[in-house]
């Protein structure tokens, strides 16, 4: 095996309270502050956002498109927990929970999106 881990994801949003406010009080992340915008950190990996008035690095062939993402983050809990957790908030429930096959195995996925449309996915590995 390779000395790699993944550090870093990029997505693009377009207005930045109403996704900062998203990413912290439904995904969980912590909010950076950069010199231009914000980047969104779980634990020891990060979220690099564009959006108004950051702009892409030049090596990016096709810069990222707001809603063209599709993200998993894993839910340390019942499924069922993270269903009641989105519909506290308001979040509705694109699909799932099904069965689906993760970076640790086989788990049980709910799918949503963010609020410029990128899809999300609550992943959980807990057996029912």
């Amino acid at each position: 095996m390779l000395p790699t881990k993944l550090d870093h994801c990029v997505i693009h949003v377009t207005d930045w309270e109403r996704s900062n406010r998203f990413y912290v009080e439904v995904m969980g992340a912590e909010l950076v502050s950069r010199p231009k915008g914000f980047a969104y950190r779980f634990g020891d990996r990060q979220l690099n956002v564009h959006g108004p008035g950051v702009k892409p690095a030049e090596v990016a062939r096709l810069p990222v498109q707001p809603g063209n993402s599709d993200l998993c983050f894993e839910w340390d809990g019942p499924i069922e927990d993270a269903v009641a957790h989105l519909a506290a908030r308001g979040v509705p429930v694109e699909a799932g929970p099904m069965q689906r096959f993760g970076a640790k195995g086989p788990g049980t996925s709910v799918y949503f999106r963010d609020p410029d449309g990128s899809l999300m996915e609550f992943m959980s590995y807990r057996k029912a």
